[in-house]
């Protein structure tokens, strides 16, 4: 095949993309024999020229005589996008890899291991995720709080009642393997090529159900309210874990290699761990989210551009404080949703539906935290800063109910005592705050500099009623599970990864990050 790139309109046909592709190539269209989209993006820079960046793997018929007569095309060479074709010949093991966690480390870990033929165990502490949309749809409609099957625990992890984004920073080859195998187990196919690909929790929910019932398949075993609480070593070496289970009790299963995914808000188990194996306290970031109404978001985008996709943004600034600020896990048409784990605390996260079909737009607004804003040296210093706040949260009401503040008000210092044309989306109630009550000074501080910073670069985000709701404060790890090139911890055997471990950041990240320690231990595995 050969790779082209198109700009085509905004509203493009498969017509108008047939044509330019054989005009590009100075061709006729039945020359063409098939054509993929490897990359697709959108181009909003200029809004009265929106338009199509397309790039595609061409087939065409004669296709040696192309190239011998058109020495600059180039070549596509389709990446690896299965775990299939980058799975090693394994021996079998004496006892079966043990995995800590169902979210995408765990579950791409679990995956890798089965199809090596290692039948990995993998005990997650929450329910499976038909259950765990049960436990959070319970806590919406009722305010009941299970502290172990929620928003932040469960199979799929944290990422399930999200966007369902997949874009990431990290430049690993095995994103695609991780897209392929998501498309495989019933995700959209367009998250394969787009630029910004998402899933939505409505798909994300399925695709992460017919993972599991494949590691299953494939001689795995998945266990679900099935805890860590215990980890026994000989020499240096995990020899066991112990797991609570409701049906076995206290359950001791021995162990060579475990794979420890257990997401970033696994504050019990960071505990436990504490006295075992070296962590460390890790910069994180704090603070609201924002919404507005998502035409308006679409408008700034877009200008008058009709007929597109419900429009994103992505902003960051540096402040003359010292302190970054930045958007995160923007929302398209999406709501604002409880995620706490702990009893008598308010947590926020973003979450859409693949349609991204709301009322409004919501994001992350976050200010970053160090160490040294922590108030002690201890590894889960940043733990305790966290559950600070969140417990301030639910002190302004004594309730789940998040407080919320326009940020015309915010910028005044005045509780809110009206909302504007922006409605809360949060379900369980938004309670008129002084957000100061909450946060850090200088995380409100930040948040009123940075919003009309962002204003000049999407007019419109400095809408005095746009609505900030908080606490968000479990964007990342506040620790990180120290590693060695091996992928062990300082207990040989016991590999930390994902995002719990402080090694990724997004779902796509944390899978890869399960694949690469997957892999590892194979590696290590062929070792002894």
């Amino acid at each position: 095949m050969i790779k082209v790139q198109l700009k085509l309109p905004a509203n493009y046909t498969q017509l108008d993309l047939e044509r330019q592709l054989a005009g590009s190539l100075r061709i006729s269209p039945e020359e063409v024999t098939e054509y993929k989209i490897i990359k697709k993006s959108l181009d909003c820079r200029d809004k009265s020229k929106i338009h199509y960046v397309l790039t595609l793997g061409v087939g065409l018929r004669g296709e040696s005589k192309y190239l011998a007569r058109n020495k600059k095309a180039t070549v596509y060479v389709p990446p690896i996008n299965s775990l299939d074709g980058i799975i090693p010949e394994t021996k079998p093991l004496d006892k079966p890899p043990v995995i800590i966690g169902a979210g995408p480390a765990g579950l791409f870990a679990g995956l890798a291991l089965a199809k090596a033929g290692l039948k990995p165990m993998i005990f997650e502490r929450g329910k499976c995720v038909e259950e765990r949309k049960k436990s959070v749809e319970k806590f919406i409609s009722d305010g009941i709080l299970d502290t172990q099957s929620n928003i932040q625990f469960g199979e799929g992890g944290a990422g399930t009642f999200s966007d369902g984004k997949l874009n990431t920073g990290i430049g690993s080859q095995k994103i695609n393997v991780v897209l392929g195998e998501l498309v495989k187990y019933g995700a959209p196919e367009q998250i394969a090529y787009d630029a910004k690909p998402h899933i939505g929790t409505d798909k994300l929910t399925q695709v992460v159900e017919n993972v599991r019932r494949d590691i299953i398949a494939l001689g795995g075993e998945v266990y679900f309210d099935s805890q860590l609480v215990d980890v026994k070593t000989k020499d240096g070496r995990i020899t066991s874990i112990t797991v609570q289970n409701p049906d076995k009790g206290l359950w001791s299963v021995d162990c060579d290699h475990c794979i420890l995914a257990i997401g970033h808000s696994a504050r019990d188990t960071f505990e436990m761990l504490s006295s075992k194996v070296l962590m460390q306290a890790k910069p994180f970031s704090i603070g609201v989210r924002i919404e507005h109404l998502q035409k308006n978001t679409d408008r700034a985008q877009y200008g008058d551009t009709l007929n597109l996709p419900p429009a994103t943004y992505s902003l960051a600034t540096h402040l003359d404080n010292g302190r970054s600020c930045y958007t995160f896990c923007m929302c398209p048409g999406g709501y604002v949703m409880p995620a706490t784990s702990e009893k008598n605390a308010v947590v926020t996260n973003g979450m859409s539906y693949f349609a991204r079909d709301g009322v409004n737009s919501n994001s992350a607004l976050l200010v970053g935290v160090t160490p040294q804003d922590f108030g002690s040296a201890d590894p889960l210093a940043g733990v305790e800063f966290q559950r600070r706040y969140e417990r301030a949260a639910f002190a302004l009401s004594n309730s789940y109910k998040a407080p919320c503040q326009r940020y015309e008000d915010l910028l005044a210092g005045k509780i809110t005592n009206r909302l504007g044309e922006v409605q809360p989306t949060y379900p369980l109630g938004a309670e008129f705050a002084d957000l100061r009550e909450c946060l850090p000074d200088y995380v409100i501080e930040s948040i009123g500099k940075a919003v009309g910073v962002f204003d000049k670069k999407l007019r419109g985000f400095a809408h005095p009623d746009a609505l900030l709701t908080g606490v968000e404060s479990r964007s990342s790890s506040p620790v990180r599970i120290v590693r060695d090139e091996n992928g062990n911890s300082s207990i040989a055997g016991l590999m930390p990864c994902g995002e719990g471990a402080g090694y990724a950041g997004g779902i796509t990240s944390a899978a890869v990050d399960g694949i690469n320690v997957a892999l590892k231990l194979i590696e290590n595995a062929s070792k002894r």
